[in-house]
């Protein structure tokens, strides 16, 4: 992409511009008096994001990030989709669907009445994704950077045919110390234990992380909160058009592994993920939409 014709059609003079960021990858890079932000154009995907006044960034970004054509880039708010987790028909098409590793366009950047920021992103099916997936459709994300940070993902089938699908903001938070982080708002719900055979089990309490985590909650309400008590701060994040979420941390051994994250990185992420997942599958027949929206708020005493 040629970020000199994109910043022609795109920048915002004092507030939006593009640049090209690692790996040659052109990046949108927000600074308004609420928030600066930065957002990847390749896979739709929000890097940083830090309210104007706040010390640190909503999001974790691992340093080892892979910023290449064909890979997932670790870290901020990668999109899965049209399926979350591995291949529902086990055809051995990659997890997590194909969008996150797919260059987006840009479809529109604005100033909305309230002085927020907001980036429109787009993908369409091409010949490439029909024969992953073979289906068309229009996927649109909306990103509104603000004094909170608002992801609304919607997926439109514009072909003669009805699909479906499961989906996330696979988002990645940076947290102080995982030992002082506990998730609220998941008190009571089921859920799928990836890590212990898939079993079904309650949850008790808040979520306390101190092993491997990896689960698929069932039933949620729309506000989950997480508690960053190292850096004195709360997370909220409210949603729409979901009944499932995700808690996953790596812990040390898969972290270890991972080569794109440091070993020590577990201890300064937790993923909590609003998702359409398991048995939250969403059906999108011929010319009509759904909608999937995420809002991340810091709240300080």
């Amino acid at each position: 992409m040629n970020t000199e014709q994109l910043n022609k059609d795109h920048a915002i003079p004092g507030q939006l511009k593009i640049i090209e960021g690692k790996g040659g990858l052109p990046m949108i890079q927000i600074s308004s008096a609420k928030a600066s932000a930065l957002i990847s154009v390749y896979a739709g995907q929000v890097l940083s994001y830090q309210p104007a006044n706040e010390p640190a960034d909503l999001l974790f970004l691992s340093e080892k990030a892979y910023y290449q054509t064909g890979k997932a880039i670790k870290g901020g708010t990668p999109i899965c989709w049209p399926w979350f987790g591995p291949d529902p028909e086990g055809l051995g098409r990659p997890g997590h669907g194909f969008v996150r590793n797919r260059m987006w366009k840009i479809v529109s950047t604005d100033v909305t009445t309230n002085g927020d920021v907001k980036v429109i992103l787009g993908l369409e099916d091409s010949d490439e994704t029909r024969e992953i997936w073979p289906y068309s459709f229009v996927l649109t994300q909306e990103i509104t950077v603000g004094k909170s940070l608002n992801l609304e993902m919607i997926t439109k089938n514009t072909g003669t045919e009805a699909f479906v699908i499961t989906q996330a903001f696979h988002t990645y938070f940076n947290i102080g110390d995982i030992g002082q982080t506990k998730v609220l708002g998941l008190e009571g719900c089921q859920y799928i234990d990836k890590v212990d055979n898939s079993m079904q089990k309650q949850q008790t309490g808040a979520v306390m992380i101190n092993s491997e985590v990896d689960r698929i909650y069932l039933d949620v309400k729309n506000l989950q909160v997480i508690e960053d008590a190292a850096l004195k701060r709360r997370i909220h994040i409210t949603s729409k058009g979901n009944a499932t979420a995700v808690v996953w941390n790596p812990w040390e051994k898969i972290a270890a592994e991972m080569a794109d994250l440091q070993d020590s990185d577990y201890q300064r992420l937790i993923c909590v993920e609003t998702t359409n997942a398991a048995g939250d599958v969403i059906e999108v027949k011929p010319n009509s939409n759904c909608r999937l929206a995420a809002n991340y708020c810091i709240e300080r005493d």
